[in-house]
Order: C-alpha cells, then structure tokens, then sequence
C-alpha cells in the first residue's frame, strides 16, 4: 500500500487544497491530510475546526484520512510508514522554500520522498491570506473555498 502525507496550516482549507488533495487520492491507496503547526502563522481557526471543516469536505474521498499532529512532519511519516509527503507549489517563491525543506527532511529519513503538485492554472494564486482579506472586505469566496465550509469560514470572521 502506497500512502502519502499532505501537511499544511490549511488556515483555511481552500479549493486549491482540494484540488492537490483530490489528485493525490488518485494516485495514492492513502493519502493523510496533516494539519500541523506553522511556527511562522498565528492560526484563525483552532486545530480542532480545521481538521473538522477538511474532513467534512474530504467525506467523499474514501482513502483520504484528516488528522492533526504537532510531529514535525517526516518523524509523522516514519511513524506512519507514510514514504511521500506531497507539497503545493505555486510559484518561485514556494520553490525556494519548498526545495529547502525537502533536504531537511531527506537528512532526517532519506527513504521519504517529497513530491511537488503544481497547482491548476485557476488556483495557481489562491493562499489563505488572500480568502481572509476578502472577507474582510465582502467579497465572495465561492470560487476559492470548497461550498460546504464557506458559512463556517466567513462566520468566523463576524466575530473576529
């Protein structure tokens, strides 16, 4: 069984994450979608509402299983018997950081590979601050968040 692991903030989740966790699911029996700890951001949502919101946008993907950890993301893959973690890359300055990473987590297990999706051409500049300036501002998210998590997001911005 071939299983990989999507790790991400996912702060919020949004169609381009659906989208790389959608195509995933086809080319891997598991995929895990991680919510794990970016020390750089300061969450909107808890850990709890996010692995919540994915998975209730994930229920028609059998193989595809949420959870959180706060396991720097290859020691969750060694724990797993997960062999590719699975990152987004939109643009050069995801690259850069991206191939950074990587080489971290290749000296800490070289067995685990990273594979990079390219994002589709209509997500390829979707990012989580951007869906949270828009609703600051009114604007409609449905072309970049999955519809069943929009009310959950935009909620709790109302109360922000």
């Amino acid at each position: 069984m071939t299983k990989a692991v999507y790790p991400g903030s996912f702060d919020p989740f949004s169609n381009g994450h659906l989208d790389i966790v959608r195509r995933a699911s086809v080319i891997f029996d598991e995929v895990h979608i991680l919510v794990s700890i970016n020390v750089k951001k300061k969450p909107t949502f808890t850990v709890l509402e996010r692995v919540n919101m994915i998975k209730k946008v994930c229920e028609e993907l059998p193989n595809v299983k949420v959870v959180a950890s706060d396991l720097l993301v290859v020691k969750y893959a060694m724990k797993n018997d997960i062999k590719v973690i699975i990152r987004g890359l939109r643009n050069y300055q995801d690259y850069e950081s991206e191939f950074s990473l990587s080489q971290f987590n290749r000296d800490i297990e070289p067995s685990i590979e990273t594979i990079l999706f390219m994002p589709t051409a209509k997500n390829q500049f979707i990012t989580s601050s951007a869906i949270k300036e828009l609703i600051l501002f009114n604007v409609d998210i449905r072309p970049y968040v999955p519809e069943k998590i929009i009310d959950e997001i935009t909620a709790k911005f109302k109360k922000i």
